[in-house]
């Protein structure tokens, strides 16, 4: 079964384990309210009462004060198996874990890409369905407030003592206290024509009683909790239990004070034979919970017993696992994990799935060296079989920090307490995303595809392709070629041609508006074994964009605004590259104005420049050959990476990088010139779009 993607994000095991928490004491209050059944009702209300706020009070609070206690204790400590077992029984829900593998074929990786998208939408499902039912609680509350605040308003004051104001409405409601802080007695107008003055006595002692216990606020406490979980059964179980109990609480303390049990179970009747139920459990009344059983209760007169020793014991007990639990399970869980991520730290492998419209996974293989220096490759399975090498791995207390410079990425996060997952966020060319790394076991780690070169000599085809409108909220892109198959996701036909062809958008002409803001998602199989080469991968989207866009263009010259990379009269600062020359080059950005070239050529210094950093083409006349290693730093200006869509940062300072042309002159000994110069171009003759996208 596949799960929505939502399923994997740290906010949703953390709610289903607070649901379960709480579902769990509710049972126990459930067990307790047995025990005291013989007791006083005002203890079973409290034990209820306390399952209901334990919903507004997750156990990660206490869990939390117990971590805070760590600099109390000098050394680790060993964690026993009770702990053990109470983290089964209190956290059973954790990260659910990604699929072990991803078909290759292309009905099956369609289906994937939809369930992403749907996935994406679930959470946003889900908020709407608890809104909706937040709101008709709302609405339901207010309506029986409005009709009680217009009684109120309608009422007159009453000449009767009481400890608040009593007020005589014309609305047949039962009597009942209304309001928290000002609470006043609202009586049915006549009720004094239809009880005798001692029934009338009784019901006011009732409604009395339910002022020094406060229960409007206690109520109005529980109401908060049945909107914000309206879809757990458990709460609407708690209200009917909490509106017995107080019944019945109150009835015990009425009859303590001297009132007849006869008189007083005659004017409940009375009052339940021409009153009308309070709309809201926030106001007290009279009525309420099982009237037969609270009448043969209160005829049959059985007196309810005080606490002995023995169920003082069991209180105490029962409030003392509650609070100490939590916060003991802290305190060893974090001891525990110190001991264990001091001796394991982060080398392993470690697994994560990163969600942009498309679920990529990646595994990451992280040794550690004798010196204490941490080592690692990355490997994106479900885009190359090809390893990235990890630049860096830093490991400050539980604060990671992991960077893949070839791919301009940067990983911070934090180690879980138990060093098995590292929660989040992968930056990358500016843009930020939620990530959450797991440790692999043996049973749960991802099979790494092993690199297979498409031969040279082989010139592969396309054979399906399906083009649909982009539906991606985000300004990524991404193109994942391997085993037979090729997604592009949110690309524009600009795009594709200009990667295509290797060109500046500007050397484009003739090209229909939509050709620029239109995009597009593209799933299409190809044939030939093993991974194409870059060459081989610019032959299949030519061959696409002519089987299915049906573009048409020819060749020209123009004379264009460009960029010129020369030498200047000094000698270049370029560093020969020892790497082997038939390997292909690795440029990547670190960050926006951080550029890393290892065995790059000037061309392809002056192709990577062009690609996505300058607004115009790039034309290399240095004259320099050969590969070099060398690292460009500078400071964007806002006409550089047009195609990201992003805010620019501009570092300021006396550590702020130099302007680009700065940059190259000062770090690599070149200068980059703006001049006109004919250029080659490539007219569009025919393009139209796909037929499922028209």
């Amino acid at each position: 079964m596949m799960l929505p993607a939502f399923w994997n994000d740290a906010w949703t095991a953390a709610l289903a384990n607070h649901l379960w928490q709480s579902t769990l004491v509710t049972g126990i209050a459930w067990l307790l309210s047995i025990s005291l059944r013989k007791n006083h009702a005002r203890m079973r209300y409290w034990v209820w009462m306390i399952a209901s706020v334990k919903y507004l009070i997750p156990f990660s609070l206490l869990i939390a004060a117990g971590e805070s206690l760590r600099s109390a204790f000098a050394t680790p400590i060993q964690r026993p198996v009770l702990a053990a077992a109470m983290e089964q029984i209190t956290l059973p829900f954790s990260l659910a874990a990604s699929p072990a593998s991803v078909s290759s074929s292309s009905a099956t990786t369609e289906v994937a890409v939809a369930a992403a998208r749907l996935g994406n939408l679930w959470p946003v499902i889900l908020l709407a369905a608890w809104l909706c039912g937040f709101l008709f609680v709302i609405f339901s509350w207010l309506r029986g407030w409005l009709l009680i605040r217009a009684s109120i308003r309608a009422s007159s004051r009453m000449t009767l003592l009481a400890e608040v104001p009593v007020l005589c409405s014309p609305l047949l409601l039962e009597p009942g206290v209304f309001g928290i802080f000002r609470p006043v007695l609202l009586l049915p107008q006549g009720i004094d024509d239809r009880l005798s003055p001692a029934q009338l006595n009784a019901i006011i002692a009732h409604e009395i009683c339910h002022v020094r216990r406060r229960d409007n606020l206690t109520a109005a406490l529980h109401m908060v909790v049945e909107a914000l979980f309206w879809f757990h059964p458990a709460v609407w179980w708690i209200k009917t239990r909490l509106l017995e109990e107080r019944e019945q609480a109150c009835d015990e303390i009425v009859l303590r004070s001297g009132n007849e049990a006869e008189v007083y179970a005659e004017s409940i009747l009375q009052v339940c034979k021409f009153c009308i139920e309070s709309p809201l459990a926030c106001v007290a009344g009279v009525a309420g919970s099982d009237l037969k059983g609270r009448i043969v209760r209160i005829m049959t007169g059985k007196a309810a017993s005080n606490l002995g020793p023995g169920r003082k014991l069991l209180l105490a007990l029962a409030a003392t696992v509650a609070i100490s639990v939590p916060v003991i399970f802290g305190l060893v869980h974090i001891k525990q994990a110190d001991a264990q991520t001091s001796t394991q730290g982060l080398a392993g492998t470690w697994q994560c799935t990163l969600h942009t419209g498309l679920d990529l996974r990646g595994v990451f293989e992280i040794s550690k060296a004798k010196t204490g220096e941490y080592n690692g490759i990355f490997y994106a399975i479900d885009q190359s079989s090809t390893p990235v090498p990890v630049t860096g791995v830093v490991l400050d207390g539980a604060n990671v920090k992991i960077s893949i410079a070839a791919i301009g990425a940067v990983f911070e996060g934090k180690l879980s307490p138990d060093g098995m997952s590292m929660a989040g966020t992968l930056n990358q060319f500016s843009f930020v995303h939620p990530l959450t790394l797991s440790r692999a076991t043996p049973q749960t780690a991802w099979e790494i595809p092993k690199p297979q070169p498409m031969a040279a000599g082989i010139d592969p085809g396309i054979v399906t392709a399906t083009i649909t409108p982009s539906r991606s909220e985000v300004p990524d892109r991404s193109i994942t070629v391997r085993m037979g198959h090729l997604l592009a996701t949110n690309f524009t036909l600009s795009d594709l041609i200009t990667g295509a062809y290797e060109i500046h958008p500007r050397q484009l002409i003739g090209a229909p508006a939509w050709v620029d803001k239109d995009k597009f998602d593209i799933s299409a199989t190809y044939s030939g074994e093993g991974e194409p080469s870059p060459n081989q991968i610019q032959s299949l989207v030519r061959k696409l964009l002519a089987k299915r866009f049906k573009l048409s263009l020819h060749h020209d010259k123009k004379e264009l605004l460009v960029y010129a990379l020369s030498k200047t009269q000094a000698e270049p600062k370029l560093a020969k590259s020892s790497a082997d020359p038939n390997q292909l080059p690795k440029m990547s950005f670190q960050d926006l104005g951080k550029l890393n070239v290892r065995s790059g050529s000037m061309q392809d210094f002056a192709a990577v420049m062009q690609a996505g950093v300058l607004d115009r083409p790039v034309l290399d006349r240095t004259g320099i050959t050969g590969r070099y290693d060398f690292t460009l730093n500078w400071t964007p200006d806002d006409s550089q990476f047009p195609g990201l869509g992003v805010t620019i940062p501009h570092p300021v300072g006396t550590n702020a990088p130099p302007p680009l042309s700065a940059a190259i002159q000062g770090q690599l000994g070149l200068k980059l010139d703006s001049t006109m110069a004919s250029v080659e171009v490539f007219v569009i003759d025919h393009v139209e779009k796909p037929a499922e996208v028209n």
